[in-house]
């Protein structure tokens, strides 16, 4: 079986081998976090709006941060991430923060078969659909789990961002999806200097392909939003102009770093 067709197997590898840097790392905070800091950003909260009392599915969770916090927001939360490593965490943490929140660990094309219930919101955001090689069957996903009239708050890197090399100074790669890209990465955006030296496998997705699996799928979008900055300290080459706001230094404002995409599941 070649590297792309492997590539659960490699990239949750590569999540488990991270996870234990990330709880450690200052870009987590997670002492902070543990004294009741919320991970969550200015963009999501925003499309999320009130989450009392509402059922919410949050897909590639990771080890529960945003998980959590949305409990703390009053939600009643399913979180779901292909490395067991980070679902154990997430369990843990969860504990620790006197949450009550369902942790499923499966590749997320998996889903249905470890869950069968209905959400009012589906919530899943930053660097997420990279990892994905098809977005129809994440969609399909998207569209099967939640309720009529519910909505999905997908907030993701904008796929420009993706066309560079690591320290922004030329287009490495395409836009549009043109199959796996084949890497090995040394560090991790929470730890640059993080003792790891492992291969990966992501893909590209340009913002079309994702609004039109959605479409196809029986969601409607009711925002999109781009933005010209990322709420995370993730990339090369980034200067902080705002608390919690960060560029390409030398791009400035001329790029968007993030999107956003406010959807309804159709009643009919």
């Amino acid at each position: 079986m070649g590297l792309a067709e492997n590539y659960i197997r490699i990239n949750k590898e590569l999540w488990n081998n991270r996870t234990d840097f990330h709880l450690k790392s200052d870009f987590y905070d997670l002492d902070g976090f543990l004294n009741g800091r919320s991970s969550l950003n200015a963009i999501e909260l925003q499309l999320l709006g009130d989450v009392r009392g509402k059922s919410m599915l949050h897909l590639q969770c990771h080890f529960g941060q945003d998980s959590i916090s949305l409990a703390r927001l009053g939600a009643n939360v399913t979180g779901v991430d292909l490395s067991d490593k980070a679902i154990d965490q997430a369990r843990e943490l969860s504990k620790k923060c006197g949450v009550n929140i369902e942790f499923i660990n499966c590749d997320i094309y998996e889903l249905p078969n470890f869950l069968n219930k209905k959400f009012d919101i589906v919530f899943t955001s930053y660097g997420t659909i990279g990892w994905l090689p098809d977005l129809n069957t994440w969609a399909q996903i998207v569209s099967r789990f939640l309720k009529p009239n519910g909505k999905f708050v997908f907030v993701e890197f904008h796929p420009i961002v993706w066309m560079f090399d690591d320290d922004f100074t030329k287009v490495a790669y395409n836009y549009l999806n043109t199959g796996p890209i084949i890497e090995t990465q040394k560090g991790t955006y929470a730890d640059k200097n993080a003792d790891i030296d492992q291969e990966y496998i992501s893909w590209n997705h340009g913002i079309s392909e994702v609004a039109n699996s959605l479409i196809q799928n029986n969601l409607e979008i009711r925002s999109l939003g781009e933005y010209d900055y990322s709420p995370y300290n993730c990339f090369n080459k980034t200067i902080e102009f705002e608390p919690h706001k960060y560029r390409i230094e030398h791009l400035g404002n001329k790029i968007p770093m993030v999107y956003s995409m406010l959807c309804t599941k159709k009643s009919g």
